[in-house]
Formats: structure tokens, C-alpha cells, sequence
């Protein structure tokens, strides 16, 4: 008497969800791991809370432009007179919603192209990624400015561009790991048991590829923060008076030698927010490639 499939399913996911636990500890042993997630952790906290703690309103008027720092005015003013300690911890925010948004559309619809791409193979598969392919010949950045440049500085667009253009690298990838996690017998098996194709890519082939697709959206996510930034910085993105670490390097760069710290700060919270996305998309990649914590393969 043959066994319900249910039954013999069990200790295979059972396995796997053990895997992927012992996956998660060996990334959180990483150094470059745990030093991302030092720089990241509080600089989303000040994005998110700052606007709760911020002195003064992010657009009022609080001294003289390019004031040095002061007892009233911890960093400083900008050059129309702002505290710039108001507008860093306003402006965090803007960057954050924008670029998980952005990352977040473009991951989830790379994932599901190339996941159709791999299960389907033949003309659809062709059509799904030439039409990619050619997406990713054009300059990202150009269009984008392009793009924004004739429809107005709407955030909502521009997050939906630096998304959309994350779609390609994202589906390719999705496509290359799909296709041998499909070649695999437990994809079979849930194939002869009449397992909706939807249910056998989300259940059975999605959860395999969550390091590496990790690693990409990191990746990417510190990709959209620095194209973000750069936008708000070129003046196409968010507007005044409201704040945004990229338009207050935009705002004040020609105070730059008066009041640094109007330019300084911003930039440094982009920067290290970059900075450690990127090692925390390092580490999960050091921990695929067998790389142990003390530097050596395991």
C-alpha cells in the first residue's frame, strides 16, 4: 500500500526548513553580516522614528541660513535658515518607502517572470526574456530622467521606473536557479500527484532559492537607495519643503565650505546605509560560496 503524499512530503519540508535555519545561522556568523546590520539597524530607526523625536518641523524657519552648529541648533541651519537636524531626521524616511518600494515591485516581478520563464520553457520562455534582454540594453538612469523630466517629479513614478528596471537582472536570475530546482525529483513527485503548477513554484521551487534571491534583493535594495538619492540630488525627486537626504546634498552644496554638516550628514547616512546593505548582501554571498567566518572554505 503506497503512503499519502502528504505523508512522505512532511520530512522533506521538514528537511528543508532545517537547512534553511542552519542557513540563516552560518550568514548571521559572518562578520560582513553583522557589520551590515550594525550600520543599517539604527539609520532605519532614525528614518523611521526620527520624524517623531525631530526639534522642529522639517520646513520651519529656525535661524539664519548657513548658522554653525549651536546649542539651538545641533548641526546647524541650511541655506534658507532650516534646522538640519530636523530635516536629516525628516528625511529618511522618503529614501526608505521609496527604495523598498522600488526594490519590493521589482523583485516580486522578476521573481514571477522567472519562475513562468523556467516552468514553461519553449516560446514562452523566449518571449519573456528577449523582451527582457532588450529592457536591459537601455541606460537605466537616462531613461529614468527621461521619463521624469516630461511627467514631473511624482514619486509614485519614479518609484515604479527604478523598479521596473530591476525587473530584468532579478527574472534572469530567478530563471537560471528555477531551472535546475525543477529538474529535481521532489518537483516530479509533486507534479504526478496533480499539484497545481502555481502551488509546485511557490511551494517546492520558491523556497530553495531564497539565499541567493536574497542576496540579489540587498543588492538592490542598496542599488535604489544610491539611484534614489542621486534623482533627489539632480532635483527630480522629492520637492520642497519637504526633506530628503539626497535634496538636502542638492539644496546646500554651495554652502559647502560654510556649513558642511548641511551636506556631511545626509550624505553620510546615504552612504552608510549603502554600505551596509552591501555587506549584508556580502555575507550572505560568502556563506553560499562555503566561505566560513574565519575567512577559510568550508
Amino acid at each position: 500500500m503506497n503512503a499519502h503524499p502528504s505523508a512522505v512530503s512532511v520530512p522533506a519540508a521538514r528537511k528543508r526548513h532545517l537547512t534553511r535555519q542552519g542557513t540563516w545561522r552560518r550568514v548571521l556568523s559572518q562578520q560582513h553580516t553583522r557589520g551590515g546590520i550594525a550600520l543599517t539597524v539604527p539609520l532605519m530607526l532614525i528614518a523611521v522614528l526620527g520624524p517623531l523625536v525631530a526639534p522642529h518641523p522639517p520646513a520651519a524657519l529656525t535661524g539664519a541660513p548657513y548658522a554653525p552648529a549651536s546649542s539651538a541648533a545641533w548641526l546647524g541651519t541650511d541655506y534658507l535658515g532650516h534646522d538640519v537636524l530636523s530635516r536629516l531626521l525628516c528625511g529618511g524616511i522618503s529614501v526608505l518607502w521609496m527604495s523598498f518600494s522600488a526594490t519590493g515591485f521589482g523583485a516580486g516581478t522578476g521573481i514571477i517572470l522567472g519562475l513562468t520563464a523556467a516552468y514553461h520553457r519553449r516560446w514562452l520562455d523566449d518571449l519573456i526574456m528577449r523582451t527582457l534582454d532588450l529592457a536591459m540594453a537601455f541606460p537605466p538612469m537616462v531613461l529614468i530622467l527621461l521619463f521624469v523630466s516630461l511627467t514631473g517629479p511624482r514619486l509614485w513614478f519614479i518609484t515604479l521606473l527604478v523598479g521596473t528596471f530591476f525587473v530584468p537582472g532579478v527574472a534572469r536570475l530567478t530563471r537560471g536557479l528555477a531551472v535546475e530546482a525543477l529538474s529535481q525529483e521532489y518537483v516530479d513527485a509533486a507534479e504526478l500527484t496533480g499539484t497545481p503548477r502555481w502551488r509546485i513554484l511557490s511551494r517546492e521551487v520558491l523556497p530553495n532559492l531564497t539565499t541567493p534571491l536574497t542576496v540579489e534583493i540587498s543588492l538592490r535594495l542598496a542599488r535604489a537607495i544610491m539611484i534614489l538619492a542621486g534623482i533627489s540630488f539632480l532635483g527630480f525627486g522629492v520637492q520642497q519643503p519637504s526633506a530628503d537626504w539626497g535634496l538636502m546634498i542638492n539644496e546646500n552644496i554651495d554652502g559647502i565650505q560654510v556649513q558642511p554638516w548641511a551636506i556631511l550628514a545626509p550624505a553620510l547616512c546615504i552612504g552608510l546605509l549603502t554600505v551596509g546593505l552591501s555587506l549584508i548582501g556580502e555575507g550572505l554571498a560568502r556563506t553560499m560560496a562555503g566561505i566560513d567566518p574565519r575567512g577559510g572554505r568550508r
